[in-house]
């Protein structure tokens, strides 16, 4: 039995010295203790804190600056006294300009991830006119025993009393001043205010006649570049109205709108985009579900005459839409757009899509989809709605791809061959396979090197290869899909390579000889069109057999080894000296078809229909191709 004992768990209330490594999803900095994530209020990346846990989750732990031992040189001093009790600010902390950064690099670094695009245009961050005083709406929790009005500790669930809000405008301040202490009959409120028109919403209704002002509005009326709005109390609007105006401009750049546009505002909630974008197109089509924020754009258009309101799901509008759309803005919820959306859209393909979104993980989701075949992602420009949060508006810029129909007759009606395939590798074998699929191609080799990095698994070696050789090769392609691939045989856990020279093949296959042992290979497509790209590997189980050293020493004097992984080559019909256990008889020569087929398909290429392409040779029942699972 192991003597081995387990880390200590991290308690509530603990004070531990950590360096801090990265940002967390949260706004927080991520620190690493005793192997259990700690997320860290009021840390920055690169600073060493001493910290104090005020909470432990099975998985991770929440903690808090105390002390910061080692600071970085963009740390500020927070200017709200409230600052680390309330979270509602996660970055009072981090100088204005490294908000920006980090708010940009959060962006790519989603697109990245979440979307697979190896290349995120994503521009520098477009700074808020104000970086306080710029809400115009805000949602206090209410201590009911004392009617105080403040805001929850993210974390702790701890209640803290608010007077005054940096992040909130005057006029907000100035009502919760009259309210504070009088609100202990609810135990939400929700106060808006427009900045410009002074009209304001409190909700819900009092009844204390100690408070001083009217309460239980439906609507109240804001602003937005000069034009006001009304806005119904379960309607959305934005917080940042100022910054709110240069959203509209960087989505009208973005449609490059000539006014003989048709226009789909999907999600258009109380019309902003509609109204605004109306006079720049020729008709406006504003979708929208909630029947409230619908009687609100219908207020917002009066007068306007070529903007049309439709009352339902986005999805289901978009499906049944009866036009051809020029130009859609898409502005959705933070959860995204929901997936018959995205497909009704992709179908309607309209020339350009704005899609705004405060989520860059959504967007991403989101964009990954749309420009499988659809769309060409030209750029993100990201703008800070919220200054002093790690919160991040978006404006992405989609160009449509010509349809399939139309790439054919681009391409004189050749079916495959619309597609530009590049291998990027010199090996004849995988050249092969390519041809025996019926794949025209070109060859690029990509001549990178491939040795290893310290501590790498077999399987990261080969995706992390097979990326590399295929975005050389992309670095010089404007538009096709650009296949790369990597090797290697695995002997218990550990990677065997090509052979140095003849003596290094006769060690390689006396370690091998008898042996079950695996063949690993790490594939990658790149859309150099999109920016896209999708790893995978696949891993085969193969089974070495006894062969003599005669028939090994005749196998290297021929030369066949010194190419290849592990100094063999299963499909050699002189030595014959291995066998497939199970699995993708191609991947262990080099080239998993059947995983080629699924990720050319998941990028948007063109491709014949499972029953047109053959079946690769070799492979059994057991491989996915065989099963239909490919193309």
């Amino acid at each position: 039995m192991s003597t081995t004992s387990l880390p200590t768990r991290l308690a509530r209330g603990e004070r531990v010295t950590l360096s801090l490594v990265a940002w967390g999803r949260l706004g927080e900095a991520l620190a690493q203790h005793q192997g259990m994530d700690v997320f860290v209020l009021g840390g920055i990346p690169g600073e060493k804190v001493e910290a104090e846990i005020v909470r432990v989750q099975r998985k991770y732990a929440a903690a808090r600056v105390i002390q910061v031992l080692e600071p970085s040189p963009d740390r500020v001093a927070p200017p709200c006294p409230y600052y680390g009790e309330c979270t509602g600010c996660q970055w009072q902390h981090l100088g204005y300009a490294s908000q920006l950064n980090a708010k940009r690099e959060r962006v790519a670094d989603a697109l990245r991830r979440v979307g697979g695009f190896i290349d995120q245009p994503v521009l520098e961050v477009i700074p808020s006119p104000e970086q306080y005083g710029y809400r115009n709406h805000a949602r206090f929790s209410v201590r009911r025993e004392s009617g105080a009005l403040g805001f929850v500790h993210r974390e702790t669930h701890r209640f803290v009393r608010i007077d005054r809000c940096m992040l909130m405008h005057n006029g907000i301040n100035q009502h919760l001043a009259q309210l504070q202490d009088r609100c202990s009959e609810t135990s939400q409120l929700s106060l808006r205010m427009g900045q410009d028109t002074g009209d304001f919403l409190i909700q819900p209704a009092l009844k204390n006649p100690a408070v001083p002002l009217p309460t239980g509005q439906k609507h109240y009326r804001d602003s937005v570049a000069g034009t006001v709005f009304r806005v119904s109390s379960p309607s959305f609007f934005q917080v940042n109205t100022r910054q709110a105006q240069q959203v509209i401009a960087v989505v009208r750049d973005a449609l490059k709108l000539t006014g003989a546009e048709v226009l789909v505002d999907a999600y258009t909630g109380v019309g902003a985009f509609a109204v605004l974008l109306a006079p720049y197109v020729r008709q406006v089509v504003a979708v929208e579900e909630s029947s409230a924020a619908v009687a609100d754009a219908r207020e917002n258009a009066r007068g306007l005459t070529n903007v049309d309101f439709v009352l339902g799901k986005t999805e289901e509008v978009l499906d049944n839409l009866g036009i051809q759309p020029d130009a859609v803005v898409l502005d959705p919820p933070r959860a995204g757009c929901q997936p018959q959306a995205l497909d009704a859209l992709a179908r309607l393909r309209p020339r350009r899509v704005a899609y705004v979104s405060c989520d860059p993980e959504t967007l991403a989701r989101d964009l990954k989809v749309l420009c499988r075949d659809a769309y060409h992602l030209e750029l993100v420009q990201p703008l800070d709605m919220f200054p002093q949060t790690y919160h991040v508006e978006c404006v992405a810029t989609l160009a449509a791809r010509p349809s399939d129909n139309q790439a054919l007759q681009a391409n004189h009606g050749k079916s495959l061959k619309t597609a530009r395939l590049v291998l990027a590798s010199s090996s004849p074998r995988r050249r092969d396979l390519m041809q025996g699929l019926g794949l025209e191609f070109s060859v690029a080799p990509s001549n990178i090197a491939e040795d290893p990095l310290p501590g790498e698994s077999p399987e990261q070696m080969v995706r992390r290869l097979s990326l590399e050789k295929a975005l050389a090769v992309r670095s010089s392609i404007s538009e096709g899909y650009i296949i790369g691939a990597d090797s290697t045989v695995v002997l218990n856990g550990r990677a065997i390579g090509k052979p140095a020279d003849a003596a290094d093949a006769r060690r390689m296959l006396l370690e091998l000889r008898g042996t079950r042992h695996h063949v690993t290979t790490g594939l990658t497509v790149v859309d150099a069109a999109s920016g896209r790209c999708l790893t995978d590997s696949m891993t085969c189980p193969v089974l070495m057999r006894e062969f003599t050293d005669a028939e090994m020493e005749a196998s290297i004097a021929s030369g066949t080894p010194m190419d290849k992984a592990g100094a063999y080559a299963i499909q050699d019909q002189e030595f014959q000296p291995a066998s497939l256990l199970n699995g993708c008889y191609t991947n262990v020569l080099g080239l998993p078809l059947c995983r080629l087929v699924e990720l050319l398909a998941a990028l948007g290429c063109p491709l014949p229909s499972k029953g047109a392409m053959p079946l690769p040779q070799g492979c059994g029942a057991q491989c996915p191709f065989a099963k239909g699972g490919a193309g």
